[in-house]
């Protein structure tokens, strides 16, 4: 300490100012004041590098792929790749197990709420109504099966995108029971160990039920199912087709079993069945005759729809008249127009005979003869009124 005092006497130039090895040379501990026994063990560069020898090092290609201690945790493996497809699949596969799907047959009436057509593999129901699907199997499925539902846009345009419920719907708190979320489409009901899931992968959404055994008796397992928004909603499925896709699975996820069919959400189930129906018969009958072009009739060869009523002036038609009063009139009227006629008939050809004598022969059978059809016609109007 005495000797740093010196240095920082006040008269003398500031330490900062000497040169370091002088101030090196004064301090207490430096190298120099080190025992002669204990020089040999320092290496002045490996005071300068701090560095162990490099002779002692391992080459640098035994170091490659070797992990080398303090330099943190190895690096953690890639993520396995999902195992869910990004679009399901739509084929129907029984599987070992023999799975299938049934409905209970029904009509088209217009009280109908839910109804399945075999032709079209379609079912038609109403909005948050029960559809009834009987589940079947050959043989039993191993413990802790599931049987999960969801849908998928049938076109293959659309197919990519998941198949939710339009805004109203979510937002509406007519059909929420505080269990699905609002966005799920496929609901089911009457089973509290239902589950819904929500793919993070694939972001599509489905609801799952264990598999129990058909009661004593049946040969199936039913399970009710709604479908909480209508086909034709604007951003929903906007009248886009989609197929209700139902796999039997194990507890672990792998598939047993697919099942797939059409459906059609709408109001009046058993008219748009019937309407569909028809359509695909005539389709089908215009593919199996042939469309044959249809040859052009000229106007001339067409049929007359009207009746041809041959116009002669000498037809005689009888009238027959309720009241004397209308009777004279009918009658006057009538032998005005006789006359009239046998005028125009004298005018052409002078040679032709008054046709008196016959009005009174006409006259003593108390007949009134018109023979003017239009005429016949006009009084029959006025004798209904």
């Amino acid at each position: 300490m005495r000797q740093m005092e010196s240095i920082m006497d006040p008269d003398l130039d500031p330490p900062l100012s000497q040169p370091f090895l002088d101030f090196w040379n004064v301090l207490d501990n430096n190298v120099r004041s080190i025992p002669k026994e204990q020089a040999e063990l320092w290496d002045p560069q490996d005071l300068v590098l701090g560095l162990p020898d490099l002779g002692d090092l391992p080459l640098l290609e035994e170091l490659e792929g070797a992990p080398v201690a303090g330099l943190g945790r190895e690096a953690p493996p890639p993520d396995a790749l999902p195992t869910s497809s990004i679009v399901p699949s739509t084929e129907d596969y029984p599987g070992a197990h023999g799975f299938e799907v049934a409905f209970q047959p029904s009509g088209t009436a217009k009280s109908v709420t839910c109804t399945y057509s075999p032709v079209l593999n379609k079912l038609f129901c109403q909005l948050a109504r029960s559809c009834p699907v009987q589940v079947r199997v050959t043989q039993a499925p191993p413990p802790g099966a599931l049987i999960r539902a969801g849908a998928v846009y049938k076109k293959a345009e659309h197919v990519a995108e998941v198949v939710r419920r339009c805004p109203h719907h979510e937002r509406s708190a007519e059909h929420s029971d505080g269990v699905a979320p609002a966005q799920h489409l496929i609901r089911v009901e009457g089973n509290p160990q239902a589950q819904y899931c929500h793919d993070e992968t694939t972001k599509r959404h489905s609801v799952t039920v264990p598999y129990t055994p058909p009661e004593v008796g049946s040969d199936s397992t039913t399970v009710l199912y709604n479908f909480m928004c209508n086909s034709s909603c604007m951003g929903g499925m906007n009248r886009r087709p989609i197929l209700a896709i139902l796999t039997l699975e194990t507890k672990s996820g792998q598939l047993l079993g697919r099942c797939c069919f059409e459906v059609r959400i709408c109001a009046c189930p058993g008219r748009d069945r019937r309407t569909e129906e028809e359509n695909l018969r005539n389709k089908a009958a215009t593919a199996g005759g042939g469309a044959k072009r249809a040859l052009k009739v000229p106007a001339d060869d067409l049929p007359n729809p009207k009746k041809r009523v041959p116009n002669s002036s000498t037809e005689i038609f009888t009238l027959q008249i309720r009241g004397r009063e209308r009777y004279e009139m009918f009658k006057k009227l009538n032998e005005g127009l006789e006359a009239l006629d046998g005028q125009e008939a004298r005018a052409e050809d002078p040679g032709i005979r008054s046709p008196k004598p016959l009005l009174k022969a006409r006259r003593a059978k108390g007949l009134a003869l018109v023979s003017c059809k239009k005429l016949l016609v006009k009084d029959e109007s006025q004798d209904s009124d």
